[in-house]
């Protein structure tokens, strides 16, 4: 069972505490030696009147990197010093001074043994979007924060003292204010608070699938940061044998009320025999005890194993097998691993990670690693388009009436207990977190158990101790409301008005009064949409303020949106050329950029119709030329700046980073979006169209046809569902008609041997592979409701948008018309 294991560390040996053999004998708290340049690196993040009200040791966690740090809690940040200590007396001293403050014998052993340079990362209390009671090593001592920009930190706490630090926590995060009592009351009781909102909100299908496993991945526990705690998502397809799915079959679908272990009855009743082979034993140490599965479903050689495609995973992967396995045991066909974890392995009862349903990068190996090849010739490299029908089926009809029964077995009542060993769902009584084995006196006997969690890994916290309601909800719930069609779903359709138009969905009304000039800009609020002209960009829906800029000082200004009133003129912008373009990833961020070439990154602060604060933050060189427009998202950190020079750049707005260029267009971009659920990149340039990735990878181009075509002024994505295939791409057009696109997948021939092992009495045949295309599919012209000769010279659509229930297209035009498409 355990042939594809390694262990670390080893298993036979007590680790003594590590000592820092460079240190002095009675060392001097580097703290107070004003020479020590890695004290100074916290001295550089802490402001001048900030003051530090706690300190606390940790370990930092991050994959199989494990880190001891500081915590400090300031007035208004939280600073996380990585490479430092705290001495006996309190003080903070870097590691390369003093011996470390770890005392616990099995976590020194994992503890990075590369030097580390100081590092401190500065984090405000506004910024902390939550935190969670974490375990380690099934120890209840660790606590993971989460960031509002995406990044999160896994902390174990040296002494203990995670409880004090939440407490801390929700007492300056004003996100976390209100929460403390129930969650310290419910770590005491070693059980987790899933709220109830959320799984009434995945009920009425408000939330998906995906977002609500992720959900109770987190609550029990599971982290990114921790490999032996990652992520856990079930297996769903059963068939890899068809051409086609039919999603409607059950015959596609894995029995989500049965283990991995129970998938087949022969395999079912191997493992029946195994419990039943061995008596339950209560004697420390004693590895042979009675359960089903000696292996788990989820563990760091599992992630890394799947994950091995790209970084850091290859790395670790290596790591943990002391290099790359034989090519026949590496992971390069998804139904070899079902069949494997469903049928054939005993010692392989494996689940899936997320990454299976969302992130098509880790099936290829963009980045050339060599991983051998098959016997037959058959090199282990790169997969077919996979994950985005994978997230299809995962949000289908079936798994969603019978996910429930997936989650007793993993978060619920059949974990543990009767329950689990009447459901084949029993392992090794050390991946379980009991209070009695804890910490065994005899330290050999404590580290074969933390060996065993840290190879094999641990089960989640329990979440539910009764049968988890199904996604239809209880007869007494009322159904739910039956949402508007998205426009997209029925192009044949749409049709247009020319009066003012009130939308039912949200009784939001549109203003269609006539502008000084072209539309710029249009925003779906939930009550309202908001059409601004040219030039013009809103900052904060709720306050109204909007960014302005376009005048002959080349100053910029700000306004309420309502009153049309003019509050703030600011001068500094003149410094920095004739603005053309400018883009708002929040309510506090400007990023604008012109003839300078230069994109420039401002700090603003708005309250109450007053500008207290634009401060230049950050300055982006790159282009050669006038930047003609600008992106910005902030749920992936990126900003892309589009040029004159017929480049497009990205940038990261984390650390304002250049990241790479997007090459290859034949004239200067003219417009560019960002898909904040796929994080792809549509520009235009000219009359073409571009769809990229984040890693600046052409993913497809639209193809010119005979004639000449118009230039494409602006464009957007549907963010309907992101696995949704019927999402489209909008643009608006120089001669007034919105063009529509959509992706397909078409089969190509790829040079190299089939991807399966040939018999020799079969023909060989050459590998496939799948092209993506941007297939127009739908042109939206007023002509057609309206005098030809009126729309002689017809205006290009300017300003596009789509409702929040994705029922409306809305679209503006050079005359400062506001226009919509909905279904009949």
């Amino acid at each position: 069972d355990c042939e594809r294991l390694t262990f670390f560390p080893k298993l036979n040996e007590t680790h003594p505490i590590m000592e820092d053999h460079h240190s002095p004998v009675t060392p001097t708290p580097c703290s107070s030696a004003q020479d020590c340049p890695d004290i100074r690196i916290i001295l550089q993040e802490l402001h001048p009147q900030e003051e530090v009200k706690a300190k606390m040791g940790v370990v930092m966690v991050s994959g199989l990197t494990v880190t001891e740090g500081v915590l400090l809690f300031g007035k208004e940040s939280l600073l996380l010093c990585e490479g430092f200590t705290l001495s006996p007396t309190g003080d903070v001293c870097c590691r390369k001074h003093h011996p470390s403050s770890v005392r616990d014998a099995f976590i020194s052993t994992m503890l990075t043994k590369e030097p580390i340079s100081g590092k401190c990362r500065r984090w405000l209390y506004d910024d902390i979007k939550e935190a969670f009671f974490m375990r380690f090593l099934l120890e209840d001592s660790a606590i993971e924060i989460f960031m509002k920009n995406g990044h999160s930190a896994f902390l174990v706490f040296l002494n203990r003292d995670h409880v004090s630090a939440y407490k801390r926590l929700c007492s300056v995060v004003s996100a976390l204010k209100g929460r403390c009592v129930s969650e310290v009351i419910a770590n005491a009781r070693k059980t987790s608070v899933v709220e109830k909102a959320v799984l009434l909100k995945w009920q009425k299908g408000e939330i998906s699938n995906f977002e609500y496993l992720m959900h109770l991945n987190t609550v029990a526990g599971r982290t990114y940061n921790d490999l032996m705690q990652y992520p856990v998502f079930p297996w769903i397809l059963a068939d890899y044998h068809s051409e086609t799915l039919d999603l409607s079959n059950p015959a596609t679908f894995r029995d989500l009320s049965k283990p991995m272990g129970a998938q087949t009855e022969k395999r079912r009743q191997m493992f029946m025999e195994r419990y039943a082979e061995v008596e339950k034993s209560e004697a420390e140490g004693d590895l042979s005890a009675q359960c089903h599965y000696c292996t788990h479903y989820s563990s760091a050689i599992i992630v890394a194993s799947f994950l091995v495609r790209i970084e850091p995973f290859s790395h670790t992967f290596q790591t943990l097998q002391g290099g790359f396995d034989i090519p026949e045991r590496m992971f390069y066909n998804v139904k070899k691993e079902w069949e494997s974890a469903s049928r054939d392995n005993m010692g392989d009862v494996r689940e899936l990670i997320p990454e299976f349903f969302y992130l098509p990068d880790f099936l290829l190996n963009s980045n050339n690693i060599h991983l051998g090849s098959m016997e037959d010739g058959t090199e282990i490299s790169d997969f077919r388009r996979f994950s985005s029908f994978h997230r299809q089926a995962l949000e289908s009809d079936y798994v969603s009436s019978h996910l429930h029964l997936w989650i007793d077995l993993i978060f619920g009542y059949k974990q543990q207990g009767p329950a689990a060993v009447e459901s084949m769902n029993t392992y090794h009584p050390y991946f379980y977190a009991q209070r009695d084995r804890q910490n065994p006196k005899d330290p050999i006997i404590r580290n074969i158990m933390l060996g065993y969690v840290s190879n094999f890994g641990q089960i989640p916290k329990q979440l539910f101790t009764k049968p988890h309601p199904p996604r239809s909800g209880s007869k007494k719930e009322a159904p739910p409301l039956s949402h508007p069609i998205p426009f997209f779903f029925k192009l044949d359709k749409l049709k247009t008005t020319a009066q003012p138009f009130k939308d039912s969905t949200h009784n939001a009304t549109l203003s269609l009064e006539l502008r000084r000039g072209p539309v710029g800009q249009i925003v779906c609020l939930e009550k309202e949409v908001v059409v601004l002209e040219r030039n013009c960009l809103l900052l904060s829906p709720l306050l109204g303020c909007f960014f302005s800029w376009g005048f002959p000082d080349n100053s910029c200004a700000f306004g309420n949106h309502a009153t049309g009133k003019i509050f703030a003129v600011f001068e500094g912008l003149s410094d920095w050329g004739e603005t053309l373009c400018a883009a708002s990833p929040n309510p506090t961020t400007v990023v604008t950029a012109g003839t300078s070439t230069v994109v420039c990154v401002w700090d603003i602060t708005v309250e109450k119709d007053k500008v207290t604060c634009m401060r230049l933050r950050q300055l982006l060189y790159g282009h050669t030329d006038s930047v003609t427009c600008l992106a910005a998202s902030e749920v992936h950190n990126l900003i892309v700046s589009g040029s004159r020079d017929l480049t497009c750049i990205l940038w990261d707005m984390e650390d304002f980073s250049y990241i790479t260029q997007l090459t290859g267009h034949t004239a200067s971009i003219s417009s560019l979006a960002i898909n904040d659920l796929t994080g792809e990149i549509a520009s235009c340039a000219g009359p073409l169209l571009y769809l990229w990735n984040m890693k600046g990878q052409l993913l497809s181009r639209s193809q010119a046809s005979f004639g000449p075509l118009p230039h494409i002024l602006c464009v957007g994505f549907t963010q309907h569902h992101e696995w949704d295939p019927r999402n489209v791409i909008v643009a608006g057009c120089a001669d007034g008609i919105i063009r529509i696109w959509k992706t397909e997948y078409t089969r190509t021939q790829l040079p190299g041997p089939p991807e399966e092992p040939v018999s020799p009495a079969s023909e060989p045949s050459r590998q496939e592979g799948w092209e993506r295309h941007l297939v127009l599919c739908k042109e939206l012209s007023r002509r057609q409701s309206a005098s030809p000769r009126r729309y002689k010279n017809s205006p290009g659509v300017t300003a596009l948008a789509i409702s929040r229930s994705h029922a409306t297209l809305v679209a503006g035009d050079a005359w400062g018309r506001v226009f919509t498409w909905t279904c009949e």
